[in-house]
């Protein structure tokens, strides 16, 4: 039986190249979409940025004037979500896979912070209204809203951590433990400097989570309109992403606040744009100092 193999290498490049062709196309696609959405929010939203626009309060139901007290509550926030859930999340991550025995209890806890990471994010909400609103008694307050974000991005610095600690060769823990290190010293000396670039991925998909989130804050901090800054985490604070909502749509005058709604929109994708950059440049920077030990 004689076999065409110059057909079937040929057969196979077409198929390669059809492949290959087909996720460049997507993966454009998906690209110029971006740039598409971004440009659009540029193209209306800067000509409303001004020194005044950021460093203003609102006016006239927010109508007029600037947009300082929503930067301030969502750095706050942001802030504030993340000195919550990194920590908590990172200590979970590295129990999940460190210490935690294989079996149904470690199998049953993975799968509830991956059914926990897909509920919306409007579940949150109430739940942080119905803990730390009300039961705790922390009212609409920076710190009931920063709680409340930090454990809607739990599940995602949990995962995330367990991921870059299973990245890490078991050579490095044999090697420890043969040194005579204890547990612990191998797990905060050797294995977590080394995960730590790629447990920083977490930090980053917290930032964007957070930053846009809108119903969680909407029951447990965001004030409609304040024109002032906050002055303790017990303090109701505006938001860009409810700010935006608010005069986006149910604003006292829609038309008029349009292209500040542009504007808002510019600057919380900037906001999140850098918060990113500097993340990355901390991974790069503790991804380097991994390489030089």
């Amino acid at each position: 039986m004689n076999i065409d193999h110059d057909k079937i290498f040929r057969s196979k490049r077409n198929k390669q190249n059809f492949a290959f062709w087909t996720f460049r196309i997507l993966s454009f696609g998906i690209a110029g979409i971006l740039f598409w959405i971004l440009g659009f929010i540029v193209m209306h939203g800067i000509k409303v940025i001004s020194w005044d626009f950021i460093t203003k309060m609102p006016e006239d139901g927010m109508t007029k004037g600037g947009i300082m007290p929503a930067i301030v509550g969502t750095l706050t926030l942001v802030a504030g979500s993340i000195i919550f859930a990194f920590p908590l999340g990172i200590m979970a991550g590295i129990y999940m896979n460190e210490y935690a025995r294989e079996g149904f209890l470690k199998r049953f806890i993975q799968v509830m912070t991956n059914n926990l990471a897909g509920i919306p994010s409007i579940v949150f909400g109430l739940f942080g209204m119905s803990l730390f609103v009300n039961k705790l008694h922390f009212g609409d307050s920076i710190l009931a809203g920063s709680l409340t974000l930090g454990i809607l991005v739990l599940p995602i610095v949990i995962r995330t951590t367990e991921e870059a600690l299973k990245a890490v060769d078991d050579s490095f823990r044999i090697g420890s433990l043969a040194l005579g290190a204890s547990k612990w010293q191998t797990t905060s000396r050797v294995i977590l400097p080394s995960a730590f670039p790629n447990i920083i991925t977490g930090l980053i998909l917290s930032i964007g989570r957070v930053s846009g989130e809108t119903a969680p804050i909407l029951f447990t901090c965001a004030a409609y309109f304040l024109p002032k800054l906050p002055h303790s985490i017990m303090d109701q604070v505006m938001a860009l992403p409810y700010h935006l909502y608010v005069i986006a749509t149910s604003g006292t005058n829609i038309t008029e606040s349009r292209p500040i709604a542009y504007g808002t929109a510019l600057v919380l994708i900037a906001i999140v744009l850098i918060m990113n950059i500097l993340a990355n440049i901390l991974r790069r920077y503790f991804g380097k100092k991994v390489k030089t030990n």
